[in-house]
């Protein structure tokens, strides 16, 4: 099969589901201008998947702003530098149930069977491709080097998005319903802890989720905080790209070795998440988190294999500092010298932290807001900050005020974690959440307009019956 086969298989398959029939929202009318009934800030995975679900509950007049160029939404181009995904080739995304939609039909389109059955992981340049080819396909309507900078409330159900960028078509956008579909990033900010933020010059060091140049680090010793994934796939990428040195620091006295997500994706765990009782999700991830996440074998055994590759383990850094020849880091084992530091430390999740949300987040109920919790000293303040979502991935309010202003908003990002669990943040929970997540925004649609609808339900009298019978007919007809 080739890709052009494949998208008149796509069209057929889509026809057979009757996607794209006439839409059944209300429009709403504003003096502003035009009001979308959902905006979708995040053009990535997510945000594509959300785009499409909601075009099939025929739910049509939505658009899609990314703040990056077209093609580069998302970390597979910029700032994700694994060779290939993390999870296993065969799990399903965002195709929503429809075969030829899916990588796997994608690729065996260009490759063929044995090429599907010859792939060992799904490589990282190839699933962007994928989601271009998507996008392109389903003719979502995405619109690039669009910056969300703040959501305000307005009267009568409608958000007023300030935005900017080269691809604006104005100044701000109207929306009944905004998701944030903005990534790992998008419920707060990457973290630098503040004893190397307060004390290095930002010449020295760099966070690993931001664009690195590494062609000046040709030839150089370079240390890397944190023991995940993306420690490991920076200090191999760093050793390939001519790093002399590259030195991961872990914590830990010895590496973990149990993946939960390994766990969770067989059990149940992912898609009925949503089901269990608060002290139940708080304990799950709390345990989540204490525990964490080991690298990938392969990812590992990429880094491990270079001879410029050292793994310090039992070896948190406790204090750094800049020297002539670049900056320092006092280990328990003592200090070492290096020309350059990446930061792999994560991220802090606060909606007081994003910028967006500076009018609404002080309305915003969170985890710590509730009580009896089973709190762990270790993880709980982490856990607190996360906001508390509805099944439905709907921010909740801290008073009926705050419910008001925050109704019609929702977060499709990582920090939906603790009240959805592993959905909006891995692949492996995508294909359970985006549906989820499409039924609570058409509900509210449908619920916002109720009184309208059930009006023009039982005002509705346009005649379907027109049979009628001749005079000669010999049909007994009896009436009484």
């Amino acid at each position: 099969m080739s890709l052009e086969a494949l998208h008149e298989r796509v069209q057929m398959e889509l026809a057979c589901l009757a996607y794209g029939g006439a839409g059944w929202v209300m429009p709403h009318a504003h003096s502003e201008g035009h009001v979308y009934d959902v905006v979708i800030v995040g053009g990535g995975q997510s945000g594509l998947g959300i785009a499409f679900g909601l075009m099939k509950e025929r739910v049509a007049n939505i658009l899609v702003i990314d703040e990056n160029k077209a093609g580069l939404e998302g970390p597979w181009e910029t700032y994700a530098r694994m060779r290939t995904l993390r999870t296993p080739k065969h799990l399903t995304s965002i195709d929503l149930g429809v075969p030829s939609l899916t990588f796997r039909a994608w690729w065996e389109a260009q490759h063929g069977p044995e090429g599907w059955e010859a792939l060992d992981k799904i490589p990282r340049k190839e699933w962007m491709s994928y989601l271009r080819w998507y996008r392109d396909e389903l003719k979502l309507p995405v619109r690039n080097e669009v910056k969300l900078t703040l959501i305000e409330p307005v009267q009568d159900g409608v958000y007023r998005l300030s935005i900017e960028g080269a691809g604006a078509p104005s100044s701000r956008l109207l929306a009944r319903k905004v998701v944030l579909a903005t990534g790992i990033q998008g419920g707060g900010e990457w973290h630098v802890p503040s004893f190397i933020a307060d004390h290095l010059s930002p010449r020295w060091y760099a966070h690993t989720s931001g664009m690195v140049d590494f062609e000046p680090l040709k030839g150089k010793r370079i240390a890397i905080l944190g023991g995940g994934a993306s420690a490991f796939d920076n200090a191999h990428f760093a050793l390939a790209e001519g790093a002399e040195e590259a030195h991961v620091f872990v914590r830990r006295k010895e590496m973990p070795r149990i993946n939960p997500i390994r766990q969770m994706e067989t059990s149940g765990m992912i898609e009925r998440y949503y089901s269990l009782p608060d002290e139940d999700k708080y304990s799950v991830m709390a345990h989540f988190f204490k525990n964490n996440q080991p690298p990938t074998n392969d990812t590992f055994n990429q880094a491990s294999a270079w001879p410029g590759f050292h793994l310090h383990l039992d070896a948190p850094w406790l204090e750094v500092r800049e020297t002539a020849d670049g900056p320092s880091v006092r280990t328990p084992q003592g200090w070492h010298s290096f020309d350059y530091l990446l930061i792999s430390t994560g991220l802090l999740t606060d909606p007081a932290l994003r910028p967006e949300l500076k009018l609404l987040e002080k309305h915003i109920a969170r985890w710590g807001d509730r009580t009896g919790l089973p709190h762990d000293p270790a993880a709980s303040p982490v856990l607190d900050a996360h906001p508390y979502l509805s099944p439905g991935f709907a921010f909740t309010g801290r008073s009926e005020e705050g419910s008001r202003l925050l109704h019609g908003l929702f977060a499709f990002n990582y920090s939906a974690l603790i009240s959805c669990g592993i959905s909006a943040s891995a692949l492996s929970g995508i294909r359970f959440a985006v549906p989820k997540i499409v039924s609570a925004i058409a509900d509210q649609l449908f619920l916002d307009d109720k009184e309208m609808i059930l009006r023009r339900f039982f005002e509705y009298d346009e005649q379907e019956f027109t049979g009628h019978w001749p005079a000669d007919s010999k049909a007994n007809i009896t009436s009484g």
